[in-house]
């Protein structure tokens, strides 16, 4: 365990300049999504208060949810996600649309923390919180790791098929592929917290604004 966490602080320490770079990114989508609420129609902010409320109202009653289905749902889509970065990574034209995917993974997170603010006020900032955390911020650090990867082995393969760089594509492609499965893990985890645990946050919060 100490020898993979030193591992990865070296790592970490080495490329600090493309991760920082795609935190950048990824801030920009939140604060572009967070300003985004303001350039709202009223007819466009009638219709997200609505469904918030309608959200909400569901999350007061446990009950009628139905955990598998949701489940079902929730690892789908980030498994199509995932699945869709690491394919784009290992093209070469795939590395500017997973730059905007990340992007976009930062505005909808955005976009959804400002619109429970905007509508809730002081008491959204607890509904972002039940909204967000953890597995909101699992899947922003797992979109932010594999977007790495995928924009790496991108750079790698234009590299060496265009620019004749001497680059073993092979332990490029086993690294990229065990980050993905390592990525994959991470994500099933945080559908489970999605589904199983954090509806119970929000119906705390959604008694408070009831």
């Amino acid at each position: 365990m100490n020898q993979t966490m030193k591992q990865a602080k070296e790592h970490i320490k080495r490329q600090k300049k493309a991760y920082l770079f795609l935190i950048i990114l990824l801030g920009l989508g939140l604060i572009s999504g967070i300003v985004f609420i303001f350039f709202l129609s009223k007819e466009d902010s009638a219709m997200v208060k609505e469904q918030l409320r309608l959200f909400f109202e569901q999350m007061k009653n446990l009950d009628n949810l139905n955990y598998q289905k949701g489940f079902l749902n929730s690892i789908t889509s980030n498994f199509l996600f995932a699945g869709s970065i690491f394919f784009l990574g290992i093209s070469i034209i795939g590395l500017p649309i997973v730059l905007f995917l990340l992007f976009m993974k930062g505005f909808i997170t955005g976009f959804s923390i400002s619109s429970i603010i905007a509508n809730y006020q002081w008491k959204g900032i607890l509904g972002t919180g039940a909204y967000i955390f953890p597995h909101q911020i699992i899947n922003l650090v797992i979109w932010l790791l594999l977007t790495f990867y995928a924009a790496s082995f991108s750079i790698k393969l234009f590299s060496c098929l265009f620019l004749k760089k001497n680059i073993n594509l092979r332990e490029a492609m086993k690294k990229f592929l065990k980050i993905f499965l390592i990525c994959i893990i991470g994500l099933a985890i945080s559908s489970i917290i999605e589904i199983f645990v954090s509806p119970f946050l929000l119906q705390l919060f959604a008694q408070t604004v009831g």
